[in-house]
């Protein structure tokens, strides 16, 4: 049988805050848990200020009396007392200055693992700054919280038709029974009709091949896509057979970013300048026929004869590279720069770097998931090549790109 847990507030340390009134009376509006909140608030903003004016940069600054401030909680509007500095330099992580909104300490613990700090780096901060001291198990509580609304997202419904699709994948090391093993985080990034980004999903796969690939393609067609028209890829095994199984229209295009930085990994450094200008000469060709010459004309020349594996990888991948040839300029710019994936897998490549290695499967989605869902909400322009790109796809897909607008 287990012990009852003693609760963590003394009970005579709660009948001297109650005060022999009524404990209901505890939750109305302008109540003890009000007044606790008032209490707690302020005493945070005020180490929050200590904290402010103890750096070196603040050495002569001082504090300047206090402001009010309306914010709104669950229970209505509470008036708090904001401690001011006389050079106006202070801005509290608690609230923020145009802040409104009371945050919970949810989804501040939230909001700094999404950052990337780890649980214990969390503990730290919140006793540092707020001298409140919680437990690592807690928040590991609060963050596996988050592991229902991964489940949601990644089941809700999507457009049904997306002009671009990026499939990437990034290399994360996770704890599986005793050893530490590399798996790789699959990310769909999807491309409206007017331009703007949206992440379809992330699946976690330790060995991806054809079967794996066709599951995704299938998840993302019971989710309401019903075509892609032009999907670039990482050259990854079995990739574009399971796509065109089940969007057989797609066009699949190798990104040319991930098949230059494959072909630099052969190279030395000294040489990845000269070498990188020469490959220049092939994905940069009016078209395929000309590309192929400038190929040939590579694996003959010095650099070819010096490094013979980057013509062997770049025809290998020839037959989802000459698509690439087929569009304007305009579109070629969108597929090559690929500035939206690279960006995205650059915060995410830092936080699996300041992680080492994640404790399971769980812990690595939930992160990657916060980080994904954070870099959607600071999307707000299109890509600046789409304007142009959109009528180009308007004239080479047609009645299909058509129906993408409608969507």
């Amino acid at each position: 049988m287990s012990r009852r847990k003693e609760p963590t507030i003394p009970n005579e340390l709660l009948d001297q805050l109650l005060a022999g009134g009524a404990a209901s009376a505890a939750f109305d509006q302008g109540g003890l848990l009000d007044s606790l909140k008032k209490a707690l608030t302020e005493r945070a903003l005020n180490a929050e200020m200590d904290h402010h004016l103890g750096q070196d940069d603040q050495t002569d600054n001082n504090r300047n009396g206090y402001g009010r401030k309306t914010v709104m909680t669950d229970s209505g509007k509470l008036v708090i007392e904001v401690p001011r500095d006389r050079q106006a330099s202070f801005d509290p992580q608690l609230i923020a200055k145009y802040q409104r909104r009371f945050p919970g300490f949810d989804e501040k613990i939230i909001s700094m693992y999404a950052r990337g700090m780890s649980t214990r780096e969390i503990v730290g901060h919140l006793h540092d700054l707020y001298g409140i001291d919680v437990s690592p198990d807690l928040i590991s509580t609060v963050t596996d919280a988050v592991l229902d609304e991964v489940a949601s997202w990644q089941q809700r419904p999507l457009d049904p038709v997306y002009p671009l699709v990026f499939f990437d994948a990034i290399r994360v090391k996770i704890r599986d029974e005793g050893t530490v093993c590399n798996k790789a985080i699959h990310i769909a990034l999807g491309v409206r009709a007017d331009g703007h980004k949206e992440v379809l999903g992330l699946w976690l796969e330790q060995n991806e091949g054809a079967k794996f690939w066709l599951r995704v393609m299938n998840e993302l067609k019971h989710r309401g896509t019903d075509d892609i028209l032009l999907a670039v890829v990482d050259g990854l095994k079995g990739f574009p057979d399971a796509i065109t199984a089940v969007f057989p229209e797609t066009i699949v295009q190798t990104c040319i970013v991930h098949l230059l930085r494959n072909s630099m990994a052969f190279v030395s450094w000294k040489d990845r300048k000269s070498l990188a200008a020469a490959l220049k000469t092939i994905y940069r060709a009016v078209d395929a026929d000309a590309a192929e010459k400038a190929l040939t004309a590579f694996e003959a020349g010095p650099w070819g004869q010096r490094y013979p594996a980057i013509g062997q990888s770049w025809r290998r991948a020839w037959g989802e590279v000459i698509p690439f040839f087929a569009f304007p300029d305009d579109v070629r710019r969108i597929i090559y720069t690929t500035n939206a994936i690279e960006s995205l897998n650059a915060k995410l490549r830092r936080a699996v770097r300041a992680r080492g290695h994640f404790p399971s499967d769980e812990a690595a989605t939930k992160l990657l998931y916060l980080i994904l869902n954070r870099s959607e909400k600071e999307w707000r322009m299109p890509p600046r090549e789409w304007t142009m790109a959109k009528a180009q796809f308007a004239v080479i897909f047609g009645e299909r790109f058509i129906k993408a607008m409608q969507a």
